[in-house]
């Protein structure tokens, strides 16, 4: 019970030790772990230091109280000269996990290195890797994540951290089990053993070298063999809401939350999404469900971030912050800072907060603004822009996002020819509202009426295409739509404030 645990707290401090066999090396330990799971990290990293102190003093004890009791003659069993040693090598990894968990990797990682290679079991090693890669040490971080499948050839966190290092798929599968047909007849089902295996690694290779289209169609494959599989239907949601196909990551994103509602993994990419699509009940709904699965995650920041956006910038970038102090390498924290610093009109500073993105994993969402954001690196972001689509001809999002910078350099007429290119297999409003602000910004006024009422027809919820439509709508009117509007008195109208806010705030 709770109680309990507190009560073994108070008997473990070191005020008032209890010696486990005679010794306090092991109640120290002990003490550690119950102040570890209590989240007190510098009390705990004390308390573990202490115990090592403890070990190393504890054989010439041993020693003492050996020949003490030769030299009286005792009998005594081997269990008497027990003392309890602990296992120097796991206290070690406990001190490191202590300064992952404060952001002290330096601290970690020397802590790690101090445990001998051949000691290390697949936790360590798996940490280490994490340590290696976040310090830029690319090599050793490789060659802890290999050690890692050694061990165990299922772990997914170690094959997606090589693939994303830049290692070949084929060196990957010289790390997993083989399994040949030594019958000579074809295997029973085409999904062996190791072939799964194998398809998710190539999978995880195309993604991180933004070969989209195939790492989608490999998971398609695996979602077949494993349906309604809960990390597959992640994965393709993720990747889909990358290159621009909103619905179908919707749709994936819903499917996982219906057949587990406790998921928080990926759920702040969902909550960008249903912002994109103007869906304030959903999201509220979402954000609700996160804040009550587990408060202490990044992804419910960036999603409570989200949907305060619309009614307050200043807390919604103090819940952009607060999700990047819970984790600071959490990626999409960065990328909703940097999109909330520009609509701030603080292009310096959301720079800097993609940047910090890039570092992580490139991604199109923080290339779109590092680079549009100054004229010296429009030509990099096109470059990249137009790689991606040479790469995958339907990512959407490359289409879009390189579309924007042909109007920022004045040319709209290109930007309209890709952009139709795209209108014959896809349905979607973010395209349609696109060309519109292109035509708008031609003085094309008609065109542009037509794809912001399309837009609408998709999705009725579409905020960008409401004020776009509105705006256009007093340009034809010939009423200049930046003229400030007179004010009416509405005190009465809102007295009851913003109900689709109201359940969650």
């Amino acid at each position: 019970s709770k109680a309990g645990f507190k009560l073994s707290i108070t008997q473990l401090k070191p005020t008032n030790l209890t010696i486990i066999n005679g010794y306090p090396q092991r109640s120290n330990a002990l003490y550690g772990d119950a102040l570890l799971r209590d989240k007190e990290y510098r009390r705990a990293i004390h308390v573990y230091k202490q115990a090592l102190q403890y070990h190393k003093i504890a054989p010439k004890v041993n020693a003492t109280i050996r020949s003490s009791l030769s030299a009286s003659n005792r009998s005594s069993s081997p269990n008497s000269f027990n003392v309890s040693a602990i296992n120097e090598n796991e206290v070690k990894f406990k001190i490191a996990t202590c300064h992952c968990a404060i952001n002290e990797n330096r601290a970690a990682l020397a802590e790690m290195e101090a445990i001998p290679s051949k000691s290390r079991n697949l936790q360590m090693n798996l940490l280490m890797g994490k340590l290696y890669r976040w310090s830029k040490h690319i090599r050793p971080a490789i060659a802890c994540y290999k050690e890692c499948l050694r061990h165990c050839p299922y772990i997914f966190e170690a094959i997606i951290s090589l693939a994303e290092l830049g290692v070949q798929a084929k060196d990957i599968f010289s790390l997993l089990p083989q399994t040949p047909n030594r019958t000579g007849r074809p295997p029973f089902d085409q999904f062996d053993s190791s072939r799964w295996l194998h398809r998710y690694v190539e999978a995880q290779c195309c993604i991180a070298s933004n070969d989209y289209k195939g790492g989608l169609e490999l998971f398609s494959e695996l979602l077949q063999r494993f349906p309604n599989n809960v990390h597959i239907l992640l994965e393709m949601a993720k990747v889909e809401a990358i290159i621009g196909k909103n619905d179908e990551a919707i749709t994936n994103f819903e499917k996982v939350r219906s057949i587990d509602p406790y998921v928080v993994t990926y759920m702040d990419e969902y909550a960008m999404l249903l912002k994109l699509k103007s869906d304030p009940l959903k999201l509220n709904k979402l954000v609700h469900d996160l804040l009550t699965i587990d408060p202490a995650r990044p992804e419910v920041y960036v999603a409570l971030s989200v949907l305060c956006e619309r009614k307050d910038e200043r807390a919604a970038l103090a819940n952009a912050e607060k999700s990047i102090k819970i984790d600071e390498r959490h990626l999409p924290g960065y990328i909703v800072k940097g999109n909330l610093f520009l609509s701030m009109n603080q292009p310096d500073a959301a720079v800097v907060a993609f940047r910090s993105a890039q570092e992580l994993r490139p991604d199109l969402r923080s290339y779109q603004d590092v680079y549009a954001s100054s004229s010296s690196g429009r030509e990099k972001a096109k470059k990249f822009y137009e790689s991606a689509l040479r790469l995958e001809p339907g990512y959407l999002g490359a289409a879009l996002a390189l579309a924007e910078l042909h109007v920022m350099e004045g040319r709209n007429n290109e930007a309209v020819t890709l952009l139709e290119r795209y209108l014959k297999d896809w349905a979607d409003d973010s395209l349609h509202v696109k060309l519109a602000q292109v035509f708008a910004a031609t003085n094309m006024m008609q065109d542009s009426l037509s794809h912001y009422q399309a837009a609408l027809r998709i999705n009725p919820l579409n905020e960008a295409a409401k004020k776009g439509l509105e705006r256009l709508e007093k340009q034809m009117k010939g009423v200049d739509p930046d003229a400030p509007e007179e004010e009416e008195d509405n005190d009465g109208d809102d007295a009851d404030g913003d109900p689709e806010d109201a359940d969650l705030l």
